[in-house]
């Protein structure tokens, strides 16, 4: 995947779905660095508001911002693949980066890193908590805890900047 300002994208194919394989890291409005350290976006990519998030993903090559159902769709592979239930975590977060021994297997190469939040300027929870942005009307957002082996939604403030990934295809 190419996002618009031309950087490239790891992809994955999990079932169904293609992925992506990293967080984006598109230079928007209103797009920052974890502690403004560009550092960091190189790891992390940036966290972005709801609103910009609706609209980062390249979406003429067909990628958008994924919905509940989508996400959902993720889990359940998952987790019927590997015979468990709230495990989803366990199978996609990456084999390093997660503090107090929270890394998971990466089975299927999506790789996901605990890129914390911000609000109000304020950031946190780098290292423990990874949580990517869905679409609809709630601000729904969906986490990962270096303290358990969960994939799960929760309904965050527009205010909130968290992590992308998009996912390609019909929603």
């Amino acid at each position: 995947m190419t996002d618009n300002d031309g950087r490239n994208y790891k992809t994955v194919v999990i079932g169904t779905q293609t992925w992506m394989a990293e967080n984006m890291n598109y230079d928007a409005s209103g797009s920052v660095c974890y502690d403004y350290n560009d550092e960091k976006c190189k790891l992390y990519g940036k966290l972005y508001y709801w609103e910009t998030a609706m609209e980062v993903c390249p979406s003429a090559s067909g990628w958008h911002l994924p919905s509940d159902a989508e996400w959902i769709t993720l889990v359940n592979y998952v987790e019927e693949g590997n015979g468990c239930s709230n495990c989803a975590g366990k199978y996609l977060k990456a084999k390093e980066g997660w503090n107090n021994d929270g890394n998971g297997e990466n089975k299927y190469g999506f790789s996901a890193l605990p890129s914390g939040q911000s609000t109000s300027g304020y950031f946190s929870n780098v290292g423990r908590y990874g949580y990517w942005w869905s679409t609809g009307d709630n601000y729904n957002s969906w986490g990962m805890h270096n303290n358990n082996a969960k994939l799960d939604v929760t309904a965050y403030d527009e205010v909130y900047l968290f992590s992308v990934r998009c996912v390609k295809g019909s929603n």
